[in-house]
């Protein structure tokens, strides 16, 4: 039996989440799923949030999981095929910020209303954040004459979510810590992109 989250913890999961969510949605909904089917994560929660992770208990159903995996399948293929990845980021731009937004609100289910809303915000904040970094990230490297480093960055990528869902689903005293640094990373990407990419728009706009 797995010991109650704390508060600090099922708020650290909710933005870890969110944030993985921008980078691999599907995954991170199939990792939370059979987290919660295989209790992982213990359902009671806080006692300062009683129903705490109950939300997530619909991801450990079968169809949810079964079609999460087939996601999670197609997504890594499609990632791995230079500018397919940005036609699948694309289409996604509202996809992910909405399911991670989802995410954070069955991780924290809270029974006052705004904190609902607040946490759906700022989870799809999150979500479209680490989106933003990937989609922009991999449209740098997409414009680079070698395709090598496009699956050097998809292949980092996983490996990054991977890591980063095990350590928040396996332990969550450090979801917290990794939210911050996920956050950074998705704003150092987001800077780097702007700064390469930003000059080309500007010129487009101009004409």
């Amino acid at each position: 039996m797995v010991a109650p989250v704390t508060i600090v913890e099922i708020l650290g999961l909710a933005a870890s989440l969110s944030l993985l969510a921008g980078w691999r949605l599907y995954a991170a909904v199939l990792a939370a799923g059979l987290a919660m089917r295989f209790g992982v994560l213990d359902l009671v929660g806080a006692p300062a949030l009683p129903h705490a992770l109950a939300g997530l208990q619909v991801l450990a159903n079968p169809w949810v999981l079964g079609i999460a995996a087939l996601g999670t399948a197609a997504e890594f293929l499609a990632d791995k095929v230079a500018w397919l990845d940005s036609i699948w980021d694309t289409l996604h731009t509202l996809v992910r910020p909405v399911g991670g937004a989802l995410l954070a609100l069955a991780v924290v289910s809270p029974d006052d209303n705004a904190l609902a809303v607040v946490v759906f915000l700022l989870g799809g904040g999150a979500a479209l954040a680490s989106h933003a970094a990937k989609a922009g990230s991999r449209a740098v490297i997409n414009g680079s004459p070698e395709p090598v480093s496009n699956v050097v960055a998809s292949v980092a990528e996983d490996g990054l979510v991977a890591g980063g869902l095990w350590l928040a689903l396996s332990h969550p005293e450090w979801a917290a810590a990794l939210a911050l640094v996920l956050a950074g990373l998705a704003a150092l990407l987001l800077w780097l992109a702007w700064r390469i990419l930003g000059p080309l728009w500007r010129r487009l706009w101009r004409a």
